[in-house]
């Protein structure tokens, strides 16, 4: 799986006051949890652009005061108007530990249930992911060419090497659904050979 580095510096006044002069100056307050000891900091907004505004997942290269951590995004904080970052947790991870983490979903092949009229429903875009780091996928890859119309696709019918799937096995992924256009020809081609056998 891809990293993304984030450089910070650490913090020690934690109150209002101080978080509230953070943000008013560009910075996020973070927290790094797991290792030996919670670390506070702070960073930048814009380290965190191409981390938070997207639909891939990354690892993070976490640099408080030049040192150096791995870590993901354990929970993050918006402002419920101006959808401004706030604040960010999160979890220090090791090489030697599995952990969990969502990963985005992408589909290839052309359905046999999209050749007949039908079209692509996404219900899940990401899976969680239990495993090593060195074992973590960008993407989870789903082939799609034989779904046919009215059939889905389950967590329980995919399986990738050294990850394990943690989401309810019955949980649909994709599925292919009748068009709105493909239901009134049906209809109408259905009409027409019930006219025709009454002739």
């Amino acid at each position: 799986m891809k990293s993304i580095e984030i450089n910070g510096k650490s913090r020690t006044d934690l109150g209002k006051k101080a978080t509230k002069a953070l943000r008013n100056n560009a910075e996020v307050p973070c927290v790094l949890y797991g290792g030996e000891k919670t670390q506070h900091f702070h960073a930048p907004v814009k380290e965190f652009k191409n981390l938070i505004y997207t639909p891939n997942t990354y690892l993070v290269d976490l640099k408080i005061d030049g040192k150096l951590f791995k870590a993901v995004i354990q929970a993050s904080q918006f402002h419920k108007v101006s959808d401004e970052l706030l604040h960010l947790d999160f979890l220090q991870i090791f090489e030697d530990k599995k952990l969990t983490v969502l990963v985005p979903i992408a589909t290839h092949g052309f359905a046999k249930g999209i050749q007949a009229g039908g079209k692509l429903q996404i219900l899940n875009n990401k899976l969680k992911v239990h495993g090593f780091i060195k074992d973590l996928p960008d993407v989870l890859n789903i082939d799609i060419t034989d779904l046919e119309l009215g059939k889905t696709i389950k967590v329980g019918e995919l399986s990738y090497e050294n990850v394990e799937l943690i989401d309810a096995k019955n949980s649909v992924v994709c599925a292919i659904r009748m068009t709105r256009v493909a239901k009134n020809e049906a209809a109408a081609v259905a009409g027409a050979a019930s006219v025709a056998a009454k002739e």
